[in-house]
């Protein structure tokens, strides 16, 4: 990628940041003086990050947000965080359908991405991505998971604020707890609110929230939603721009985006590590070794230490 191709990007050009993230994909090698760029030049971004259990509306959610996010003189990207094919190593669910409107609005730039099986992490990937298209000059960029496995927890720790989306048939207080659900968002959604056990879940989840946060300044809002009717989208953004607000004037805002920053250079000398110490003549060696194992007489222990030794 040369200087051509990042004045390519700031132009807003989708063909070419599509191209670019592609090449993250599949860690073709990208020069630290480019990235060094594209990070500078996306800095201003906001991260939001949706998630949640699948078929709990996020994608119809994140497709009416977007509309809300143009009505207020605003450009968006959205990262669609798929699981990855075993076959194709590409997202299973591709660029989403129900967003194919937005396709020809130089304002949207929608974009799926899988780990490929990486050993770099699906999260180090996203923040490269999410560098990329705010260099393009997007005000938002909003990373939607696709479940709550530890692969989309790793991707929400890239984003300035998660948005937990629940359904009311989502289960108790026990199992919410279970989920980790409550650690990790900012906000609630209790998305398909039409639906009977709504408000149920409604008192539930803020008495649960009131009780685990009762010490500290921010407790998690909720709001409830029905996203394919369109019905309570716009308190949610107006919600989402509060909660900005006010983490801004509490100072945790930057905090926050400090630990993350933390976080990535961290990952990002842990990958590079690892990929160096595994090169793939070493995988190769390693695959074939256990494909041999014959016998289960000895401790995996005992054998992992002795394939290692070799």
């Amino acid at each position: 990628m040369n200087s051509n191709t990042l004045d390519l990007i700031r132009s807003n050009d989708h063909r070419t940041i599509s191209k670019v993230i592609t090449n993250i994909e599949n860690e073709k090698n990208i020069s630290n003086s480019i990235l060094d760029d594209v990070y500078a030049e996306g800095k201003k971004a906001i991260r939001l990050g949706i998630t949640g259990p699948p078929g709990s509306g996020k994608s119809t959610l994140t497709d009416q947000l977007i509309q809300q996010i143009l009505n207020d003189g605003k450009s968006v990207g959205i990262v669609a965080v798929d699981p990855t094919s075993p076959y194709t190593g590409g997202a299973l669910l591709g660029d989403r359908v129900r967003m194919n409107n937005y396709e020809l609005n130089d304002n949207v730039f929608i974009r799926s991405m899988g780990s490929h099986g990486s050993l770099g992490g699906l999260a180090t990937k996203a923040q490269i991505v999410g560098d990329v298209i705010a260099a393009s000059g997007k005000d938002i960029i909003i990373f939607e998971t696709v479940g709550v496995g530890q692969g989309e927890y790793d991707v929400i720790k890239v984003v300035d604020l998660t948005i937990v989306v629940l359904v009311p048939e989502a289960g108790d207080d026990i199992q919410l707890m279970k989920a980790g659900l409550i650690e990790v968002a900012d906000l609630f959604v209790i998305n398909k609110s039409d639906r009977d056990g709504a408000d149920r879940l409604l008192k539930s989840l803020n008495t649960i929230l009131n009780t685990v946060f009762n010490n500290k300044d921010i407790i998690p809002s909720v709001f409830s939603t029905s996203a394919d009717r369109s019905i309570g989208i716009e308190q949610l953004y107006n919600g989402i721009d509060k909660y900005l607000i006010m983490v801004k004037n509490n100072n945790l805002f930057n905090e926050r985006q400090l630990d993350r920053y933390r976080n990535r250079v961290l990952s990002l000398i842990k990958n590079k590590l690892i990929s160096e110490f595994w090169t793939s003549g070493k995988i190769k060696q390693l695959d074939k070794a256990t494909k041999n194992i014959k016998s289960t007489k000895i401790s995996p222990h005992k054998l992992a230490e002795e394939l290692l030794a070799q």
